[in-house]
């Protein structure tokens, strides 16, 4: 059986620390899975940051709750529902993430989590098993699912390689140019045609 294993941020979503950068102003957390592939290294350095400007959860996610899917991407998933199992799975944390899935019609998600203290600040993220995505996907072939992956960052290559068929999702030119071997597209409609050729192979 065939299961689509998505990316969130970046293919479906906004980028969730992007979002806050520009409401904060605080330009250093542009930086994301682009531009860094050391997830721990990123997520650590966010959280400093944090810790200096006094910033908690509740900043955070009051930028998410601004957060609209990207344009498309509630009617792709929601087509792409309908021909086939598809599942998000992501670095992102469960207590940034409830609003985004609402809004994507409460699709299944993998994701990890924040440790938060009582004065509302992050402390540290536990990821729910080390290399997520990669795990995430071996565990799926291991119990019978061929998986097509998709995804736009660094953090996406490993399963996007180990599945059925991979695609690369609106990723940057450094990475295109890094992994040629791997179809990149631009639009729903092309990564849905991909998707639906991998289907029926």
């Amino acid at each position: 059986m065939d299961l689509v294993c998505l990316d969130l941020e970046g293919v479906l979503v906004p980028e969730i620390w992007i979002a806050f950068s520009e409401a904060s102003g605080i330009p250093e957390l542009r930086r994301t899975t682009r531009d860094e592939p050391d997830y721990n290294k990123l997520m650590n350095w966010r959280i400093g940051i944090l810790r200096e400007r006094g910033l908690g959860l509740k900043e955070i996610q009051a930028v998410i709750d601004t957060i609209e899917p990207l344009p498309g991407a509630r009617e792709f998933f929601d087509r792409l529902r309908e021909r086939t199992q598809a599942v998000i799975i992501s670095d992102t944390f469960s207590q940034f993430a409830k609003p985004l899935m609402k809004k994507l019609g409460w699709p299944t998600l993998f994701c990890n989590s924040l440790t938060v203290g009582e004065d509302g600040m992050i402390k540290g993220f536990k990821m729910r098993v080390a290399n997520s995505k990669l795990s995430t996907v071996r565990a799926l072939k291991s119990v019978g699912f061929n998986t097509i992956a998709a995804g736009d960052s660094y953090n996406d290559l490993a399963m996007i390689e180990e599945g059925k068929k991979g695609f690369l999702f609106r990723t940057t030119e450094e990475i295109k140019e890094k992994y040629p071997h791997i179809p990149a597209f631009e639009t729903y409609e092309e990564l849905y045609s991909a998707i639906d050729a991998a289907l029926e192979d």
